[in-house]
């Protein structure tokens, strides 16, 4: 994180905020533009196709990240931020950065994100917390009148409430400054503390370099504009800050002993928040009985012969496919029966009135966990008329065996809807957690979360359950046990694996293992 003109005053607000955790991934991960229309179906191969094999991009010697169309996919994914118990259980390692104005603190902040290979670092400039100009000191900015550099050109309430937020573990909106129009635009605590010292002829040299050609001034405005306020403020403010630093950083961005130095450190404090969640749940005695929040779809000799035969490994993929749909439909119309509703009254065409009942929320969003999961959206939108559509990919690192967040892409507003959440299978119930987790952080009410899969093991159920009690949980029918590779016994095996054709990985459950497709 960046304080590109971190203040005296500025240092006794933050202090408040002694530990701030940043959880940010979702602004730099979500695509709130999206409608969520776009869908797997077309990346089905034909049921007479040959099945191909899983891929898994986790090389470290390519970028973690896949990029097609308007995707970016990580293949390095965020792990864990949570406990077993649901609840955020890792402080976050924030980094403050300070120094005189084009000392080259973006370039620093920049190389060590690069270095760190973490795809879910959050890179915040104070910048973006420029207050809002009054139509006079619009025209004072015009005329390269008006201090940028002093402390109370900046809305320090908006950025210790946006760090407070982020230390919960929840999604923020950062502002976005227009330097041209110098508002805000409408789309819109330190546990290392960095100060990049350069040369003031360099800073200079940048400074106007950065403002003639990226803000549109002109050269005697930016010398104006430096000799008036960014100097004197460097040498009031920004200076003195420099026997507060952790670190110093000789000539910015060109010092990589000291970016180095910084990475290894950064890494030595990640490692020591590393949690094992799948381990704590998969070692969890689930003794009691099964929780109040579930609802098992009932088990009608239909439902029964739908099972039968998508659970036989002897069934074709096109039959599978067939039937898995069937079922999903059932599920999906069982699900609808939880959402509230209110009475009402309508007229019929003979003039009379009927009492009916009326959905009674503000709106409905479908989330699908990648791959599987989406295979259910067809299901859920032939049903609900306008309904939005989030994804989330979540795989296991092979390395560890936890679930990673890789991908996120939610509706705007989603906080308003109810929310069903999708998946085909759970098993230990870490990536339903990791999802449900993240749509809490979206600050979704844990009793607008609607989880429904077409099979769940007793453990997940519990798992789920005993970390968000007040999530509904929905399925068309609860297995017993997990083998020793995590598998829900007796099962329906790889069910992503089976619906898209593709060979899994032999010791993977379908809950633990999201291939990454080019999408």
């Amino acid at each position: 994180m960046e304080y590109s003109r971190l203040s005296a005053e500025a240092e006794r607000s933050l202090q408040d905020c002694s530990g701030a955790r940043i959880s940010g991934c979702w602004s730099l991960r979500s695509d709130s533009s999206g409608s969520g229309e776009d869908s797997l179906d077309r990346l089905l191969p034909p049921a007479s196709a040959p099945r191909r094999k899983s891929t898994t991009s986790l090389s470290k010697t390519e970028p973690p990240l896949l990029r097609t169309g308007t995707r970016t996919i990580y293949t390095a994914g965020r792990p864990p931020w949570y406990d077993e118990h649901g609840a955020q259980s890792k402080e976050a390692f924030v980094i403050g950065l300070c120094g005189g104005s084009a000392s080259g603190k973006t370039t620093v902040a920049n190389k060590i994100i690069e270095a760190l290979d973490v795809p879910w670092v959050v890179l915040l400039s104070m910048d973006s917390f420029y207050k809002d100009l009054s139509p006079e000191e619009q025209a004072l900015a015009v005329s390269n009148d008006y201090n940028f550099d002093h402390p109370g050109a900046f809305d320090f309430g908006l950025l210790v409430a946006t760090l407070r937020k982020l230390k919960q573990g929840k999604s923020v909106k950062i502002p976005v400054y227009d330097f041209t129009t110098h508002r805000r635009q409408k789309d819109w605590l330190l546990d290392m503390k960095i100060f990049v010292d350069t040369d003031s002829d360099i800073r200079l040299v940048r400074r106007l370099r950065r403002d003639i050609t990226e803000r549109r001034r002109d050269m005697e405005g930016v010398i104006k504009q430096y000799n008036k306020f960014v100097k004197p403020a460097f040498e009031q403010y920004i200076e003195p800050t420099m026997r507060l630093a952790d670190i110093v950083v000789p000539r910015g961005g060109g010092n990589m002993v000291a970016i180095d130095l910084i990475v290894q450190h950064v890494h030595s404090q990640l490692e020591e928040r590393e949690l094992s969640v799948r381990a704590l749940l998969a070692s969890a005695q689930q003794t009691q009985t099964l929780p109040q929040t579930l609802s098992v779809l009932e088990s009608s000799p239909q439902v029964r012969g739908l099972h039968t035969i998508i659970r036989n490994k002897e069934t074709s993929r096109d039959e599978f496919i067939f039937y898995s749909k069937r079922l999903m439909r059932l599920l999906i119309e069982h699900a609808l029966t939880f959402l509230p509703s209110q009475p009402c009254k309508v007229h019929t065409p003979q003039g009379h009135e009927y009492e009916g009942h009326r959905y009674a929320g503000k709106g409905i969003t479908g989330v699908s966990i990648l791959r599987a999961g989406e295979t259910m959206e067809p299901a859920l939108r032939a049903v609900c008329k306008d309904v939005r559509i989030g994804k989330i990919l979540i795989q296991t690192n092979l390395d560890s065996g936890e679930p990673e967040l890789h991908y996120l892409r939610l509706p705007k507003d989603i906080s308003e809807d109810h929310v069903i959440l999708m998946d085909s299978t759970v098993s230990t119930g870490a990536a339903a957690m990791m999802a449900v987790r993240v749509l809490r952080d979206h600050e979704v009410p844990e009793e607008k979360i609607l989880l429904v899969s077409l099979l769940m093991a007793e453990l997940g159920v519990h798992s789920v359950a005993y970390a968000f009690p007040k999530v509904k949980i929905i399925t068309t029918a609860v297995d017993k046990r997990l083998d020793d590779s995590l598998h829900v016994i007796p099962g329906i095996g790889d069910f992503g694996d089976r619906y898209f054709g593709t060979d899994g990985f032999d010791k993977c459950t379908d809950e633990a293992t999201r291939e990454q497709l080019p999408y």
